[in-house]
């Protein structure tokens, strides 16, 4: 079974709540030296064994538990409260990194407590964040959230803006995990504000990557390379190769979203060598990721042991949420290897999971992947009961690939069940999001954007020549000021001179590449507006109905008319000249379709006799959008007596084609606000025919006239074309 592509569920990587091991490495060696040289049992010893123990917290927490056990023995005998808030603040972590939480979160209390009792904000700010990051890990976020924006208000208050800058992250990624983009997008915004100049880099770099995060999330993803490649920049430049592990763990499910898995799996491994295992939650998101970009290269075996790997790591870490989505993607396996009763069973258990730490994101995915099985097994009432949890959830977070399938799904179950009106409804809301994701996820926007960042490389590269050459100037003409004024300045004179003719020509080819990228957008455009979906859409309802009540001669007539309609549309789209005679084959097939059910309309197609219609080559999709804008709007409330004229006449080497109605008239559907259609077809026309006025250097125009004032009834629309003329 095929797996959708909008339900692969990668994990990313955060930089929040981590320093750098280089970093710790040399504070740890900085403290010892001087505990070696201070000998006296004070306040100052004690300060310095608990500075310790917290460096060495994470990564050797046996010599921490030595030095704190040091620090408690001076403290035994000397009256020193914030060392002795400190070093049970200390413990507790230590416990709650053992997942001894009902050990460690007493102590978190009684340092805040003994922290309050003697005023000290900087003590209660530390226990505030740290119990911030307890919640975090136990995966209650909106305690996390609660307790980290108290330790943010002290901070504020203290003016420590390292310190409100390392908050504001924890809270931003808090509220990533729970789904809520928009308010994490603005605390991170605010955190960039308010850390300028930060000295902390890696955790500068790590916000940008969290941006990128939340555009990941949200299936933007040209933005979300634009934050990484920034994150990238500060982490090389300070040469911090857990920030770059990082933002290569992040990169990589961008190209498995783009389905450029080999690219994709090259990411994840570079990042695991960044990382080099110091850090468990990362190593855990890489073996999911492997394992999704195997899953979806349908190397089943290969991505559930990846996948397997990932589990055993978060279990160790009692990492709930990323033990959820390893389920949730192992579950897919199962469900591509058509192993439903497997695959339901890891669905419910990460819904479960997800239940525990509130991660609306894998709850509803859970039951979208739930419903999909149960209409396999032909379940349509609990699958419709699942569909319906998933989707209010999808609306809730505005997760638009969630939102698609779960109208997807709506629409295989009112179909199973009868309810044919509901069923389409569902899928025409599907095949708007099904567009929306699409136009988001296009690689042609990717692309650009990597052309877009070379292209500013050159340019800075350009820059510094030029400044170079400039410096070289001003050199050059005060050692030479007073002998060589003249040929000095006769040689700035060549070089302005050849670096204008050079911007010159530059801007030419600018301006030429400009045209092309535009007439080619405007053709595109107007190929959407000629062959609408909701033509096609009514095209093929009508062709089922001939279908279904058996009239075979005329559904053949009607397939044969619209398949012709449909070839000629596509051949010309390619094109930039059609002859004039296919151009009206396809006007007048295109008016046949629209009159062979229904005879609604009386039209004409008349050419001069002056016309050789085989001799003109004109621009493909000139005049269709207006026969169909003259189709579905001029007629509104007119159910009799609906006339549509379309005439093509030569005159001073001018070719002209007026399309006219007898409908309400342009004012008319002016003022019933229902003129978009017609609007955009004049607006794309009128660009065009811009465009093409310079390449055939001849007139092309568009006019729309209210009929009313001729004393008559209806529009009239007049196109000016452009033409080639063959000799015979």
């Amino acid at each position: 079974m095929k797996i959708i592509n909008s339900f692969i569920f990668f994990l990313v990587l955060s930089f929040s709540i981590s320093t750098t091991i280089l970093a710790q490495n040399a504070e740890i060696d900085s403290l010892k030296l001087v505990l070696q040289n201070h000998k006296v049992e004070d306040t100052i010893r004690v300060n310095l064994l608990n500075n310790l123990a917290f460096s060495l917290r994470k990564i050797d927490t046996t010599t921490a538990e030595v030095y704190l056990k040091k620090s408690a023995k001076i403290l035994s005998v000397l009256n020193f409260p914030k060392g002795k808030a400190k070093n049970m603040l200390i413990n507790g972590i230590i416990n709650a990194s053992k997942t001894k939480y009902e050990e460690g979160f007493p102590l978190y209390e009684e340092s805040l407590k003994l922290n309050k009792s003697i005023g000290f904000d900087k003590g209660i700010s530390e226990c505030y964040k740290e119990m911030g990051h307890f919640y975090y890990k136990k995966g209650d976020q909106q305690q996390a959230i609660s307790h980290y924006k108290k330790a943010l208000m002290i901070s504020e208050k203290l003016n420590d803006k390292e310190e409100v800058f390392g908050v504001l992250n924890d809270v931003g990624w808090s509220y990533i995990l729970i789904g809520d983009y928009d308010e994490a997008e603005s605390i991170y915004k605010e955190a960039l504000l308010k850390g300028k100049g930060t000295k902390n880099k890696t955790l500068l770099s790590g916000c940008f990557s969290d941006l990128g995060i939340i555009y990941s999330y949200q299936g933007n993803y040209t933005i979300a390379l634009d934050y990484y490649k920034k994150s990238l920049e500060i982490a090389q430049k300070h040469v911090d190769s857990v920030a770059i592990g990082n933002v290569f763990g992040n990169m990589g499910p961008i190209y498995t979203e783009l389905e450029n898995y080999d690219k994709a799996i090259d990411c994840f491994k570079e990042s695991i060598n960044y990382l080099k295992g110091n850090y468990k939650n990362a190593t855990a998101s890489n073996y999911n990721n492997i394992g999704l970009a195997y899953t979806a290269k349908k190397e089943y075996k290969r991505a559930r042991q990846y996948l397997n790997d990932a589990k055993k790591v978060y279990r160790e870490m009692n990492d709930k949420g990323g033990e959820a989505i390893a389920l949730i993607n192992t579950a897919d396996v199962y469900l591509a290897l058509n192993e439903y009763d497997t695959a339901y069973q890891y669905f419910e258990s990460a819904k479960k999971m997800s239940l525990e730490v509130d991660n609306q994101r894998n709850i509803c995915y859970s039951f979208l992947g739930q419903a999909k099985i149960l209409v396999i097994k032909k379940k349509y009432s609990s699958a419709l009961s699942h569909v319906l949890k998933g989707k209010k959830i999808a609306d809730n977070l505005e997760l638009l690939n969630f939102q698609r399938d779960a109208n997807k799904i709506l629409s295989d179950i009112y179909n199973h069940i009868g309810n044919y009106k509901k069923a389409l409804q569902n899928h025409q809301q599907y095949q708007i999001l099904n567009d929306s994701l699409f136009n988001k996820k296009n690689i042609e926007k990717i692309t650009r954007l990597e052309s877009e960042y070379k292209h500013r490389q050159a340019l800075d590269s350009a820059s510094i020549r030029e400044l170079q050459l400039t410096k070289t100037i001003t050199e050059t003409n005060i050692n030479l000021e007073k002998t060589q004024r003249n040929y000095l300045w006769a040689i700035i004179g060549v070089l302005l001179i050849s670096m204008l003719l050079g911007a010159v020509i530059f801007y030419q080819k600018l301006g030429h590449a400009k045209a092309k990228t535009q007439n080619a957008v405007i053709e595109q455009k107007l190929l959407r507006s000629q062959m609408t979906p909701h033509f096609i859409f009514n095209s093929l309802s009508v062709l089922q109905g001939m279908i279904l009540n058996k009239e075979e001669k005329k559904s053949i007539n009607y397939l044969s008319k619209f398949s012709k309609l449909l070839r000629i549309t596509l051949e010309n789209s390619r094109d930039k000249t059609v002859s004039l005679s296919q151009e009206l084959t396809a006007i007048k097939n295109y008016l046949t379709l629209q009159n062979l059910e229904s005879s609604a309309y009386q039209s004409t197609v008349l050419v001069e006799d002056t016309i050789d219609v085989s001799l003109f080559e004109i621009p493909p999709m000139l005049i269709q959008p207006f026969v169909e804008n003259a189709i579905e709007h001029a007629f509104e409330g007119q159910e009799t007596n609906r006339k549509i004229d379309v005439k093509l006449t030569y005159a001073d080497k001018k070719l002209m084609c007026f399309i006219t109605d007898n409908g309400i008239g342009y004012k008319s559907q002016q003022a019933n606000k229902k003129s978009y259609k017609k609007s955009l077809s004049s607006s794309i026309t009128s660009e065009r025919l811009k465009i093409l006025s310079k390449d055939f250097k001849m007139e092309g125009s568009i006019s729309i006239e209210d009929r009313q004032k001729y004393n008559e009834q209806g529009t009239i629309v007049t196109l000016v074309i452009p033409h080639k003329t063959l000799v015979v």
